[in-house]
């Protein structure tokens, strides 16, 4: 492994290095990119090697575009290189939601690509031979008989969409998912999965560069210039100037486009991994080898890794800061669900941003006539970026059907701006926690 270089004034990645986490020990070897140095041109530059900016430069690879990534850290540095590896179809916001708030035909419009980013995803990994550790299938848990309602309910919606691919599980059937005693029930899920995310984006970004696309690594970008008909970023020590731009920083594009910065807002997860636990052990606890989680607002996710590790996440920061101790925190969650695992040893604990958007509903726009952003997963950007970043390309490329459908959606903004979007959200999030507890 190439020697790290150093930033000591990054505004948000220390030294730009992956973050300890058992997705980082155990990553494919890649190599360190060239940092971004003197002026470039190219017909589309994408800030941010997250799966946003990966996926949109990839797509716009394959059409045959030139495509320059700067990434201010290493590729996947953020969320896309340290979440739960899991494939779980859909948005925050539940269909029912944006039905509600957006209309009908909304609602119709997101449930036609609620799968596709899994789709993406998989074809992404068999195209290009990317090693991964794929597997199928995501399970939702219920803990009360109100949780099974809810699941069940969501089915029925789903299917009138058209999508079938969810089945409801029993109490008994869903310990052939997870031998705890916690769970009422759940709903399986055929078309979700998990990966280890950080070996995904390592390998879309190789992709990339094997169809002649350039990344930069280690250039955090310090100013943007969306106002020029040919607009441009710049880092201390070089320039980008496209045709098109396409923002990607998602949680971590901080105070470098103002315009965007209080249109999400920070909010960390933790993640943890046991020691290996065997084979035998491991299919005891998760039988099928799915992935799981439980539908409380703050809820648990967890799956087994490649060797057999169970990689168990949860809890919520609102404003993006790291708890003090991420064992701890998390440990009494894993315990209620495996209390098998008393005792065991934890290797890796850490953490990482992701972007909340106050309606749960990813934003994309424009700022300019050739600038583009996408941001605001709300948690669940393993596929939404994915699909994003395919509907980014089609407008890129001409086609802006599926681009406008959701840029005209209007942007709510967090209740008591900046100063008091953190408080606030953290009272919603009591609230929410104690109609868990209650069982409603």
């Amino acid at each position: 492994m190439n020697a790290q270089p150093t930033f000591p004034n990054h505004p948000y990645a220390g030294n730009g290095a992956h973050t300890g986490s058992y997705y980082a020990a155990s990553a494919n070897p890649a190599p360190l990119r060239a940092e971004l140095v003197g002026t470039h041109e190219t017909d589309v530059c994408v800030l941010g090697a997250g799966y946003s900016g990966l996926s949109t430069a990839l797509h716009l690879a394959e059409k045959g575009y030139k495509v320059t990534v700067v990434e201010g850290a290493r590729i996947g540095w953020g969320a896309s290189g340290r979440n739960g590896g899991q494939i779980v179809n859909g948005l925050n916001a539940s269909l029912q939601t944006i039905g509600r708030r957006y209309g009908a035909d909304a609602a119709k419009f997101v449930a036609s690509l609620v799968t596709e980013g899994g789709d993406i995803i998989r074809e992404r990994i068999a195209t290009y031979d990317i090693k991964c550790d794929l597997k199928q299938g995501n399970v939702f848990a219920g803990l009360t008989q109100a949780h099974m309602r809810e699941l069940e309910a969501r089915r029925k919606l789903w299917r009138s969409y058209g999508i079938e691919s969810q089945e409801m599980l029993s109490r008994d059937e869903m310990r052939a998912h997870a031998a705890s005693d916690l769970y009422a029930g759940g709903m399986i899920d055929h078309k979700g999965g998990h990966m280890h995310p950080l070996n995904l984006a390592l390998g879309e970004a190789a992709a990339i560069e094997r169809l002649g696309g350039t990344i930069f690594e280690m250039s955090p970008v310090t100013s943007v210039d969306t106002a020029s008909a040919r607009p441009s970023l710049s880092t201390a020590k070089g320039k980008v100037v496209a045709k098109v731009m396409v923002l990607c920083g998602n949680a971590y594009l901080g105070h470098v486009v103002p315009t965007l910065e209080w249109r999400v807002m920070p909010v960390s997860t933790q993640v943890m991994a046991t020691e290996p636990l065997g084979e035998t052990l491991a299919r005891q606890l998760m039988p099928s080898d799915v992935c799981i989680e439980d539908v409380r607002y703050i809820l648990d996710y967890y799956r087994m890794s490649a060797d057999n590790r169970l990689l168990f996440g949860g809890g919520t920061v609102y404003g993006g800061t790291d708890p003090k101790d991420i064992k701890a925190k998390l440990w009494k969650n894993l315990e209620k669900v495996f209390p098998q695992l008393k005792g065991t040893k934890i290797d890796y604990a850490w953490s990482g941003n992701f972007a909340l958007s106050f309606s749960r509903v990813p934003q994309m726009g424009r700022i300019g006539a050739n600038t583009y952003f996408a941001h605001g997963y709300s948690g669940h950007g393993v596929t939404g970026s994915h699909t994003f970043g395919r509907i980014l390309s089609e407008a890129i490329h001409g086609d802006q059907s599926r681009f406008d459908m959701f840029a005209k959606m209007p942007w709510i903004p967090f209740p008591g701006g900046r100063m008091f979007r953190v408080p606030y959200s953290v009272i919603g999030s009591w609230w929410y926690a104690v109609r868990d507890r209650l069982g409603v």
